[in-house]
């Protein structure tokens, strides 16, 4: 169930960037439910189907298409209000990538993957969203960007690896604790960069400290 709910909260927030993006694109109606659904959903597809979990939990579970929607539909009715909000889609972004990044590793383990090929998939779950959103609208997806993305959302997901790999150590640690300093870490670290212009190592030149 906590996985369930950590999803369809990562779900909202991503649709949420996407349907925000639409408006600032100016689309209609159905380009925002579009972008909306790519946005929240392109994460947990892109994971459900190298791992194999078919057909993927956005098309399997009614609740991962209503969210998108729902939410899509409330930004098109009341957009005045969330017109306001497009200053918070970096915040956005950023929870649904640290929610993202602890889903789509437990999901991971759950189907047997490896510590470090889980690790990979949790950062792919959580940076898949924001990419497909991007390329749908026309911009450089920003893991492509400077700003540090992909790796704060690594770090989270190697945080659910170790405190998984502990457990065959006897140290039985409760999942609600793994995951809330997983996403603490992540989306401190996501925010931190953002907001002090952190970035990684660029070719041929100097990048500000990570």
């Amino acid at each position: 169930m906590l996985l369930i709910t950590l999803d369809l909260l990562g779900i909202f927030a991503f649709a949420l960037t996407g349907a925000l993006v639409a408006l600032r694109k100016d689309l209609d109606v159905f380009g925002l439910l579009v972008l909306a659904g790519a946005t929240g959903l392109g994460g947990g597809f892109v994971r459900d189907v190298l791992i194999g979990a078919t057909p993927p939990a956005a098309l399997a579970d009614w609740r991962y298409l209503l969210v998108p929607v729902v939410t899509g539909l409330a930004v098109a009715l009341w957009h005045p209000v969330f017109t306001r909000m497009e200053r918070v889609i970096g915040v956005l972004d950023a929870f649904g990538l640290a929610l993202f990044c602890v889903t789509g590793t437990v999901k991971a383990l759950a189907y047997g993957l490896g510590p470090l090929p889980a690790a990979m998939l949790g950062m792919v779950t959580a940076v898949g969203g924001g990419i497909v959103r991007d390329l749908l609208a026309g911009r450089v997806p920003v893991v492509l960007q400077k700003d540090l993305y992909a790796i704060p959302a690594f770090v989270g997901a190697m945080i659910v690896v170790g405190a998984y790999e502990l457990r065959d150590l006897g140290w039985d640690l409760p999942n609600p604790a793994v995951a809330g300093v997983a996403m603490t870490v992540c989306l401190g670290w996501r925010l931190l960069a953002m907001r002090r212009g952190w970035s990684a190592p660029r070719p041929g030149g100097s990048s500000s400290s990570v």
